[in-house]
């Protein structure tokens, strides 16, 4: 990664002139945290009883909401609330994909829409196990959800009532990480993802692309030394600000912050501006096979 791994752009819409982000989506896709410091999520009037970590049921680390199915999980609100959270959440969901389609109207007919999340609980002093723990730098795979090879898009928007920021670091490039993890990691098991699939531990078939990041991700958060040792940057998000990147490709670490917004999405790599970004095809030329 580059000294500076922030692309910043002074945008206040969420659906800005396409002239105005017309470098996003190669920064984006290079590796860059695209970093939007007054582009803020609004919140309406009865939407602000939100903020408070009360609303957490605290066995899931975030509350979060199915765009597709319009259901909301994490919270042991009542339905009327419930209904609240859904609403001010399917906004957000809304207002992210608007900001992404600007800034690549050729991801637009591509994009697939994941899972939407508002964390209120500080991320300082929470409980987790190593591998669940996003105080450690690591790059996205997710454990039941295979991308195949797909990209994994994030939109984050702080919203603290109190102004305090959203502590990240982030690390060194992807390809960077590969000497050190990539001899490592095992090869599957014969028909472990035919297994997985049918026990309903995975909702698709894993891919050996998906193994590898698994692999991957975990390896990173358990490593004391690379912790240690790696190049970083610490960045500070503001109350107030949006910042997006492709979390599959940059290590990164949440140290702190509360009450923040989050969408998800995943793009197929041919819907790239420059494939040759994408860690499918990074993997693929190192190992000289298909992977997803």
């Amino acid at each position: 990664m580059t000294m500076n791994p922030l692309e910043i752009l002074e945008l206040d819409a969420w659906d800005p002139p396409a002239a105005s982000v017309a470098r996003a989506a190669d920064a984006l896709e290079s590796g860059k945290v695209l970093f939007l410091p007054r582009l803020h999520f609004s919140l309406e009037a009865d939407e602000t009883r939100f903020l408070s970590p009360d609303w957490s049921n605290g066995k899931a680390k975030n509350i979060s909401y199915d765009p597709v199915r319009a259901m909301v999980s994490g919270t042991d609100a009542p339905d009327a609330d419930r209904a609240a959270i859904a609403a001010m959440m399917g906004r957000y969901a809304r207002q992210a994909r608007a900001l992404v389609e600007r800034i690549s109207p050729r991801y637009a007919s591509h994009l697939l829409i994941g899972r939407t999340s508002f964390r209120p609980v500080e991320i300082t002093g929470r409980a987790s196990s190593v591998t669940k723990d996003d105080t450690r730098l690591h790059v996205d795979a997710f454990v039941s959800q295979p991308v195949q090879g797909k990209r994994i898009l994030r939109v984050f928007s702080n919203v603290h009532p109190g102004g305090r920021p959203r502590t990240w670091e982030v690390g060194d490039g992807f390809e960077n990480l590969l000497p050190r993890f990539l001899p490592n990691i095992p090869q599957p098991l014969p028909g472990s993802a035919w297994l997985l699939h049918r026990l309903r531990i995975t909702k698709s078939r894993r891919s050996r692309y998906d193994h590898i990041m698994l692999h991957l991700h975990d390896a990173m958060k358990r490593s004391v030394d690379y912790q240690r040792e790696t190049a970083k940057t610490r960045l500070e998000f503001p109350a107030g600000s949006t910042w997006a990147v492709f979390t599959d490709q940059v290590p990164h670490a949440a140290l702190a912050g509360q009450f923040v917004f989050e969408q998800t999405f995943y793009l197929p790599v041919d819907a790239m501006q420059n494939e040759q970004f994408a860690p499918l095809r990074i993997l693929e030329q190192r190992l000289h096979m298909a992977l997803a």
